[in-house]
């Protein structure tokens, strides 16, 4: 991680207040290296410009806290709304997501002072208890927005000839993750969160599942593995491959991971030689289905990851607070390196509800075609996630730090 974000990293530790500091620090801290230009740019009606995140995380502070409970306060900008609601319907209309590029007024200079001007404003809300949920509900969000943060300004940055870094220095080589399975006896499982901290309501209720024997490999599927499947043939045959997969490989003239060329990947450190024995990132769902009938295993269901996840620190691996930057090296534990991609779709647990108001549209209307992660990335605040933690994607999508761990039946 670049020295430059040492002193805003988020200490898991701290109270709320200094959590929401700190977090607004990193926010802050990750676009000191770009330019106004490359923070406004927008490569992909899926990315966002870094601006962009800026002032949507500042007005999710404006809208949820400060306007209906800092008295007297008045918005910043009243414009704002319009240009920095993302898709919450109950708060208005709003401008089209693939135009957020063409955003070049307000500059980052002012949306920056827009942030000061909001942080000092919760100043005076942070010490009391009645606001504490939300703030909590804010810093995991604004912790999310860190991540796409940093993954769609590597989009961007990808998509310039020059091969820009955002980061200077070349990247550590790949650790030493153990070969291997964990197995699991099956049984009954407690799936979901259950405890007195913060959870998404995605991650509820907690209910039983029942698990067939299965194991999990110890280590994510490496670089030289998947040259192994591009050598074999692995994107040319259709038996490998869900219909949708095998339509989207042909119409998209896919033939490796993104960010691959021979024998190089690009990074936010720029391009880089690609290290074999280094996690295989930035894959799609059906990517890493037709990779795991190649090798004759499997993905897991979220519950079986579940399972095996509940007895891990979710606050271990690679994940942004590590000296070895923001990509993905390889390692023992089950979090970091790499979102993981299971063959769960993404729909609501039983008996769940949306939350009340605005905030219920946070995650309960997207319950429908996309897959769940688990896990972390190298991209992924350390403490944001947990072993209930649900991400979610469409099965095409891969410009994340998405990766694959691979099970099979015993």
């Amino acid at each position: 991680m670049p020295e430059s974000l040492a002193s805003a990293v988020v200490d898991r530790a701290a109270g709320l207040a200094d959590r929401f500091r700190a977090t607004r620090r990193l926010s802050k801290a990750l676009v000191a290296p770009l330019s106004d230009a490359d923070a406004t740019i927008q490569s992909m009606e899926d990315a966002s410009p870094a601006k962009w995140h800026l002032a949507h995380t500042t007005w999710f502070w404006e809208t949820f806290l400060l306007r209906g409970h800092a008295r007297g306060y008045q918005l910043f900008n009243e414009q704002y709304p319009f240009l920095f609601n993302s898709y919450y319907e109950a708060e208005g209309e709003r401008i089209a997501r693939f135009s957020r590029g063409m955003l070049s007024r307000p500059t980052l200079e002012q949306i920056l002072e827009w942030r000061s001007h909001v942080d000092a404003a919760m100043e005076r809300l942070l010490d009391d208890p009645a606001h504490s949920d939300l703030i909590e509900l804010g810093i995991a969000h604004e912790q999310q927005h860190q991540e796409l943060l940093l993954t769609d300004i590597k989009h961007a940055l990808f998509q310039n000839p020059l091969g820009p870094a955002m980061f200077d220095g070349a990247l550590p080589e790949s650790g030493s993750a153990k070969e291997g399975w964990h197995e699991h006896p099956g049984g009954i499982a407690m799936i979901g969160y259950e405890g007195s901290g913060f959870a998404f309501d995605n991650e509820g209720p907690c209910h039983r599942v029942l698990l067939e024997p299965f194991a999990l490999s110890k280590r994510l599927v490496i670089n030289r593995e998947w040259a192994e499947f591009i050598s074999d043939g692995g994107y040319t045959n259709p038996s490998l491959w869900l219909s949708d997969g095998w339509a989207w490989v042909r119409g998209d003239r896919i033939s490796a991971p993104l960010y691959w060329r021979e024998g190089e990947q690009f990074t936010l450190n720029g391009w880089q030689d690609r290290d074999p024995d280094a996690p295989v990132t930035h894959i799609s769902y059906f990517e890493a289905d037709a990779f795991a009938s190649w090798a004759g295993n499997r993905l897991p269901t979220e519950f079986e990851w579940e399972a095996m996840g509940q007895a891990q620190d979710s606050a271990a691996g690679n994940q942004l607070d590590d000296a070895s930057g923001v990509q993905p090296t390889g390692g023992d534990s089950l979090f970091g390196d790499c979102w993981q991609f299971t063959r769960s779709a993404y729909l609501p647990y039983p008996r769940f509800k949306p939350a009340p108001g605005a905030v219920g549209e946070y995650n309960g209307k997207f319950m429908s075609g996309q897959f769940v992660l688990k896990g972390a990335s190298c991209a992924t605040v350390r403490g944001h996630s947990r072993s209930s933690y649900r991400n979610f994607f469409y099965p095409h999508q891969r410009w994340q730090f998405t990766g694959l761990r691979l099970a099979k039946d015993f």
